[in-house]
């Protein structure tokens, strides 16, 4: 057997045993990205490899798991693999996301505790190596700030679909005390709380206080989806839906082909080298902050809004110059 199917085998392996409720043969296939009669002869081949795996009925097709994990000699971690954890851990813990932080490293000495001393012995240098050999590159910007108490609430609140109620250093009325239902949480350069009130709406998390997990249920809107609403918009702030047309020129053509603006866009070549995309959205703003970025290499096309939000940003950032010490010549 070659050396990559080899590796997809085992791959197939580890997401079956790690699935509680099994995988059909089509979501095989997608995860190893193979076709329907390859994934087929793969399950075969794990039949022979591992008795204990059971098919399940879900009609109207079938799911295939294996119960009880695999062998320790299937479930040691690569250095690689180590090394991603502890980078992201790291990453968190460098740009403030403490909480974050803390979970992923307990993450890490879980795993490396679960090991035998003779694998843990093995793996050291490789990952300390791997370590040395990357660094971390820590992006100007805002830092996102967790409290423990309030994470392990909002969740608690969650998982019982709770209600909850908060002081709110924010909106049109701060340090107002407010009730909602928790619907989830955004994780980003800052964190925020989706939360119904019954209106769906976000909160800063650095501004929440004196959180409190109600013995009433939540209410939560029939059909929402978390990652459907942050689809939406352009980072976190939702406005009106635009219809969002920009062309770059040649000269920046080649990195926005490779840039993501929106899970919506799609990219259209222009005469000249020029590239359009296009997407739907919410956040005019926000978009209009990141397409300073970009100066002149590009164009809005639409929505007229977003070109108004982007000459009344600039002519703040004007203002500021000219009123800055160092903007004037001596």
């Amino acid at each position: 057997m070659r050396h990559e199917k080899a590796a997809d085998l085992l791959k197939l392996a580890l997401l079956l045993a790690g699935s509680a409720e099994g995988l059909t043969l089509d979501e095989m296939s997608r995860s190893i990205g193979v076709g329907r009669r390859t994934v087929e002869r793969m399950r075969d081949a794990l039949r022979d490899l591992f008795p204990q795996l059971e098919e399940v009925d879900d009609p109207p097709t079938k799911r295939f798991r294996i119960p009880g994990g695999l062998d320790r000699l299937f479930q040691v971690p690569l250095p690689e693999e180590l090394a991603a954890l502890r980078r992201v851990a790291d990453q968190a813990q460098a740009t403030g996301a403490a909480a974050t932080a803390q979970s992923l490293y307990s993450l890490e000495s879980k795993l490396l505790a679960s090991l035998r001393g003779s694998d843990r012995r093995r793996l050291a240098p490789d990952l300390e190596a791997v370590m040395q050999g990357e660094a971390i590159a820590i992006q100007p910007g805002p830092r996102p700030t967790e409290d423990p108490d309030v994470l392990a609430k909002v969740r608690e609140a969650i998982k019982g679909g709770s209600a909850i109620a908060f002081r709110y250093d924010g909106g049109s009325n701060p340090g107002a005390r407010r009730e909602a239902t928790p619907l989830g949480l955004i994780l980003s350069r800052r964190n925020y709380l989706v939360a119904a009130t019954p209106r769906v709406q976000t909160f800063r998390l650095d501004r929440l206080s004196d959180l409190d997990v109600l013995s009433r249920m939540g209410t939560s809107p029939e059909g929402f989806s978390l990652q459907a609403f942050a689809d939406e918009s352009v980072g976190i702030y939702q406005d009106e839906m635009e219809q969002v047309s920009l062309v770059f020129n040649a000269t920046a053509a080649p990195e926005a082909r490779r840039w993501r603006f929106h899970s919506s866009q799609t990219v259209e070549d222009m005469p000249g080298g020029a590239v359009r995309v296009r997407f739907q959205a919410r956040g005019m703003r926000e978009l209009a902050w990141h397409l300073m970025t970009w100066g002149e290499t590009v164009r809005i096309a639409a929505p007229e809004r977003l070109r108004t939000l982007m000459r009344e940003e600039l002519d703040r950032a004007a203002l500021g110059l000219a009123g800055h010490p160092e903007s004037t010549s001596s």
